[in-house]
């Protein structure tokens, strides 16, 4: 709800590549099916991300995207930035420009104090620890229509890189 969906979508697929073996490439339509998101739209994310540097990209047979070395350090903010072109909380949750002192809007008082703990959190949380979580089976998305997907890593056998 606070993300979007671009935001959304990049950090799943960023969370599902740092629990898988490092360095092996995924299609973005295997990614696209295992999270069960628009394959074109995630596409784009995905070389999005490796535009600005988060992800490699290899074309050709075994071609796919990986996490680049050092990537699994960044936080839920960072990658919010990287997507969303600007830094998380900018905006007022009403809708105005900024969320600022000087041109409060009538739930400023009471958002202010949330919104720094949900910084703090998000900028605590790394697509490496998140990761960490798939692996140990922590971790669950849910889905529209109410189902549940637990983000255990297809094995590596499995995945069709051709």
């Amino acid at each position: 709800m606070l993300l979007s969906k671009t935001s959304e979508y990049a950090l799943q697929a960023l969370i599902y590549l740092a629990a898988l073996p490092p360095r092996e490439p995924v299609l973005s339509r295997d990614i696209s099916d295992y999270l069960r998101v628009p394959a074109q739209y995630l596409a784009k994310i995905l070389q999005d991300l490796a535009k600005r540097g988060v992800l490699d990209s290899f074309k050709g047979r075994g071609g796919g995207f990986v996490l680049r070395p050092g990537a699994e350090q960044m936080n839920i903010l960072d990658i919010v930035e990287v997507v969303e072109g600007q830094p998380f909380g900018q905006g007022c949750v009403l809708g105005l420009k900024t969320c600022a002192d000087e041109t409060a809007c009538p739930v400023h008082t009471q958002w202010k104090p949330l919104k720094a703990e949900v910084v703090g959190l998000l900028g605590r949380q790394t697509i490496g620890s998140m990761a960490e979580a798939v692996r140990a089976g922590r971790y669950r998305i849910h889905l529209p229509g109410g189902t549940e997907l637990n983000m255990r890593p297809i094995p590596v056998s499995s995945r069709n890189l051709s």
